[in-house]
Parts: structure tokens; sequence; C-alpha cells
């Protein structure tokens, strides 16, 4: 005998009461049996059921176990309609990032607070190049004992944890690269940028279940919190989980049993040789560390040049139009930044970075600089030994620490620290191979650009495709569709084979 859903006989009563003209608390609410512990009874002596809840609406739900459920619900429409109902998700989710990339990267600024809407808008207008369903071609192999297909076949529903740095976009990306691949997901957003996220899912599923006809294939918990991040990565429909975010939730979803996909923190160095364009160097540095107040988790967050050209790149980033802080500047915005907890040094806590200036605008830290400076400046930037808190930290703001160093090999082996081997992302600057190959192996980084600002690691300004969600703490590196999904190998024996 099926479990008899309380909720469900509540709500249908309440909805024919109200049709009457009668209250809903005329008639009493199914009491739950007692569990043993005593609460059961104290439901009845107070009298106090928890009122019925409207329905959820467009896959914002309220209960992470209820977005779950409807989600798989969602899984099986999606399964019995093809891959062409796949296809087109996929184009409906570019097509209204592209079209309410204005209004949507307008509501994710005022919510958040930080980056630059510019930014905002251009990171929903490129959504269009992450790739979907071409990218799931099957495999197939035949030989004198008959034929092997090999097919990308969902997990089922999908759990994605996704950041306030760009919330939206990474919400965006995610779907197109799991529904691709045939799956539901379920979101469990960051708390300071769930509503912006609430509002791309409600249109998403509404033109879905216009055009396509599926209910629910992306849910979202409209107030997330711990315990509905918890819930999720527990539900029983949730095969697989998805994590963009920093080392505390990828820690969290890498200890809950269940494969895990993280994209996890990183701290990218630059290293700039006396082989190297200065100008396109400048150029570069500037475009990649001041993109979205360098929110990006690829961003450029320390240089390290040789002595021989230090200052003409320097010089070359300040005709660009960055501004350089001198040391009493320096001091002042770095004491702005960071805290120091007791006992700062070896074997102690690090410095904390103060999440109130995090991906304000470059204008901003000039003033906790006491440093003014024109409204559209992009960058910051100042001269630090490698030990700085700005090197070592990373630090999403538009400010840049230049270190000093006296050869290639002392400028890999100080990028290499810097980047803590995340194995994220590294920039190098030169026109020796052999300079390039060294930091290369040495840094051992999953996105690796040369000659080039960031963004051309994830196919803007260089070759290549675009996801939000690049998992480095997990291997899988940039995720496309096959990411999220199974390999499945049907074999016939001694037949089928034509030739």
């Amino acid at each position: 005998m099926s479990t008899i859903n309380e909720a469900l006989i509540r709500d249908v009563v309440s909805e024919v009461l109200s049709r009457l003209g009668q209250g809903a608390s005329a008639v009493p609410a199914p009491q739950p049996a007692s569990c043993g512990c005593g609460t059961g009874a104290a439901r009845n002596e107070r009298n106090d059921a928890p009122p019925a809840r409207s329905a959820p609406k467009h896959g914002v739900f309220q209960d992470a176990n209820e977005a779950c459920a409807a989600a798989q619900d969602g899984f099986l429409q999606l399964r019995q309609k093809g891959v062409a109902a796949r296809a087109r998700i996929v184009e409906i989710v570019k097509t209204l990032a592209d079209s309410n990339a204005r209004e949507w990267g307008r509501i994710e600024l005022e919510e958040t607070k930080i980056g630059r809407l510019d930014h905002k808008i251009e990171k929903l207008q490129i959504l269009k190049l992450v790739p979907g369903v071409e990218w799931l071609h099957p495999e197939g192999r035949s030989g004198d004992h008959g034929i092997t297909l090999e097919e990308f076949t969902p997990f089922g529903v999908i759990a994605a944890i996704t950041p306030s740095t760009h919330s939206i976009p990474t919400l965006g990306g995610n779907i197109v690269n799991m529904v691709a691949a045939g799956n539901a997901v379920v979101f469990n957003a960051h708390p300071n940028a769930a509503k912006c996220a609430a509002v791309a899912v409600r249109e998403f599923n509404k033109a879905i279940e216009r055009e396509v006809g599926i209910e629910n294939v992306i849910t979202i918990v409209e107030q997330p919190t711990l315990d509905s991040f918890k819930a999720i990565c527990a539900h029983e429909a949730v095969r697989l989980l998805c994590v963009t975010g920093g080392p505390a939730v990828v820690k969290a979803a890498m200890q809950t049993g269940k494969r895990a996909i993280c994209a996890g923190p990183g701290n990218p160095p630059v290293l700039v040789d006396d082989t190297a364009c200065m100008k396109r160097a400048a150029k570069a540095i500037i475009q990649g560390a001041a993109y979205d107040n360098n929110l990006l988790c690829i961003g450029e967050k320390e240089v390290f040049a040789l002595e021989s050209i230090a200052d003409e790149l320097m010089a070359r980033m300040e005709d660009l139009g960055a501004v350089r802080l001198n040391g009493a500047q320096l001091e002042r915005l770095t004491k702005e930044t960071f805290t120091f907890p007791q006992g700062h040094g070896a074997g102690c806590p690090g410095p904390v970075v103060n999440k109130a200036i995090i991906g304000k605008d470059a204008s901003i830290l000039a003033k906790a600089a006491e440093l003014n400076v024109p409204e559209k400046t992009e960058l910051l930037f100042a001269e630090t030994d490698k030990d700085h808190p700005f090197v070592k930290e990373e630090q999403m703001m538009p400010f840049i620490p230049v270190v000093r160093v006296k050869t290639v090999e002392e400028g890999v082996d100080a990028a290499r620290v810097a980047e803590h081997n995340y194995k994220h992302t590294s920039i190098i600057h030169s026109h020796d191979v052999e300079h390039m190959t060294a930091m290369a192996r040495a840094l051992d980084t999953t996105l690796f650009i040369k000659n080039g600002p960031c963004m051309a690691g994830l196919g803007l300004g260089g070759e290549g495709y675009l996801s939000y969600s690049i998992a480095t703490p997990t291997g899988e590196g940039v995720t496309n569709p096959r990411t999220f999904t199974r390999v499945r190998r049907c074999v016939m024996v001694d037949n089928l084979r034509i030739y």
C-alpha cells in the first residue's frame, strides 16, 4: 500500500473549503503517528500542525526534499521526450539568458553587490558558447566478433551548488551541460545570490513547460540553507553532485559519500619574462584581472616579472589606465582588505579577506588606500614581495601585486608556491617555448594560458568552449555535457557486422 501524502490531503481539503467559502481551519489537519519520542503526542495536544503550503510554482520550492522529488519526476519526463527535447531546452536557456541579460545582470548585481554590470550582462550573453547535445555522439566499434556501441547516458538528478560570484551564469551553464546530457538538476544557490537564481529558474521553467511540455526539469530551493544543502545531498534521487564554490563547500560535498564534481578555489599566477611583448602582456593582465572586478576564479591574481623588464611592464600598465599604488597606499589597502588572526605566523591561520571589499570597483579600493582615481579606472596594482598577503591569498578584487624575480626558474617556483597546488589556472607571457614548457610542467594546472588574458582559456579570445564550472579538485577540468554522463556499453557478439 502506498504511503498517504498528508500534505497533499491538507492542500486538497483547503482548496475545497476555500471554494465553499469556509476557512481551512474548520477541518483538523491529519496528525502524524507518534515516533515514540513524544513529538507526535505534543503536536496532538497543541493542535499546531503546520499550515498547508501552496503548490510550488515553476520549479521554485521551499522544501529541499520536494525539490528533489520534483526533479526526479522531471527527469522521467525528459527521458520520455528524448534528445530532441534536450536540444530544445538548451536552446530555450541560451535564448532567455541572452534576451534577459540586461535585466538579470542588474538584479544579480543589486542582490550580490559585487562585480560590474557590463560584465554581469556579458557573462549571460556568452552563455551561447556552452556546448550542448552535439557533444554526445555515440562511439562504435566492429570486428570479427561483432559490434560494440558505447553511449553517453544520464545519471538522473544532479544536485548543483552555485556561487554568488556568477550566480545566474553558472546556473545557466550547468543547465545547458546537464540537461543536454539528459539529466534533471536541483539547485541550492549561494544564499547571497538566491533571489536572482530563483528568478531565472522560474522563467526557464515557464518556457520549458510551455514549449516542451516538461515540468520541473530544473528546480531550486528558494531560501537555501546549510540544512537544505544537506537534505539535497542526502536525497535518494540525487545521483551526482556538482559544486562550484570555495574550499568549505567543496570539502563538504566530497564527504557526502556521493560522487562529486567540484569546481574549487584558484589563485592564478602570471609570469612575465624578458622575451614577452610588454604592451601585450600589460593589456592582457589588465583585461583579465579587472574582469567583473576580478571575481573570476581563473582571473590573474599575482604577477611575477623578471627584474630586467618589471619597470617597463608596470609603465605599460600605467599607460593603459591601471593605477599604481605607492608603499603607504598599499599598506592602507592591505589593512582594509585583510585581518590577521591572533598568533598569525607559522602553523597559525592565514589572513582573512574582508568580504565587504570583495568585488568592489577599483575606485572604492582606491578610497580605502586614501587615493582618488577616475571612476572608470579598472585596475590598481603595486609592487610587493612574494610573501605579501595579496600574493598568497585569493583576493577577488581589481588589484594585483607585482613581484620582481631574478630568473625564470625563481619565477616559476614562486608561481607554484602562490598557486597552492590547486592545479587551477596559470598564465605566462613569453616567446620562449622552453620557459612555457617549464612552467606548464611545474604548475600542472588545468588551464595554462600563454600570451593572453585568463578568459582565453575558456574560448573567449582563444580556441575552446565555455563553462562556468571548472572542476579542479576532482579532476574533470572544464565541464561539458560528457562530464555529466555515464558511459554504457552494448555488445552484440558475432553478429550485425555487415562486412
